[in-house]
């Protein structure tokens, strides 16, 4: 298994819960050598648990923002082949709206090769009710998609590119209430 593959693995298991891929305490250790940033990592106990007694903190994610060369293709292209509407911009448009679930927010090394191209500095990962089913559907549009063959104890990915050679990873969660 890849280094990267590895780091989403320690991630997904840390924020969903899933002891049986790391102990806790070798993953705050990971986390803390891979961060290599001015800011000290939370303590192994206050990371654990995820919370922090009064502390305010955001409900979800509300937009994001990005540069492209093409905005009204590629946002033209997300809607066609995901279902992802833009923000509106007359009454009476809708904005997209999600379903309600765990989102994975991992800070990678600027030296990962996980996202493939090293110019590129983000990547989405969308969680979807049936991965063959979007799968089949995104290459019968001719978009290539590589599913990952392996299935993991929270579920199965598949990887794409956007027309600008955004990465996208999809991602059906092992069970549906998993994502909630």
């Amino acid at each position: 298994m890849s280094f990267q593959r590895r780091q989403v693995l320690k991630s997904l298991s840390y924020a969903f819960g899933f002891r049986f891929i790391l102990p806790r305490g070798e993953f705050a250790m990971a986390a803390q050598n891979s961060a290599q940033s001015a800011t000290p990592a939370l303590p192994a106990s206050t990371a654990a648990t995820h919370e922090l007694a009064g502390m305010e903190k955001v409900t979800g994610i509300g937009g994001f923002f990005f540069r492209a060369k093409d905005p009204k293709a590629l946002a033209l292209w997300y809607q066609q082949n995901l279902g992802i509407l833009t923000t509106p911009t007359s009454e009476g448009e809708t904005a997209w709206q999600q379903d309600a679930g765990s989102t994975a927010f991992t800070p990678f090394p600027e030296t990962s090769k996980y996202f493939g191209d090293a110019q590129k500095v983000w990547m989405l990962n969308f969680r979807v009710r049936n991965l063959d089913k979007m799968a089949g559907q995104l290459q019968a549009a001719g978009i290539e998609v590589k599913v990952d063959p392996q299935s993991y104890p929270y579920g199965r990915f598949a990887r794409l590119h956007d027309p600008e050679g955004n990465p996208i990873e999809l991602w059906q969660p092992a069970k549906p209430d998993a994502a909630h």
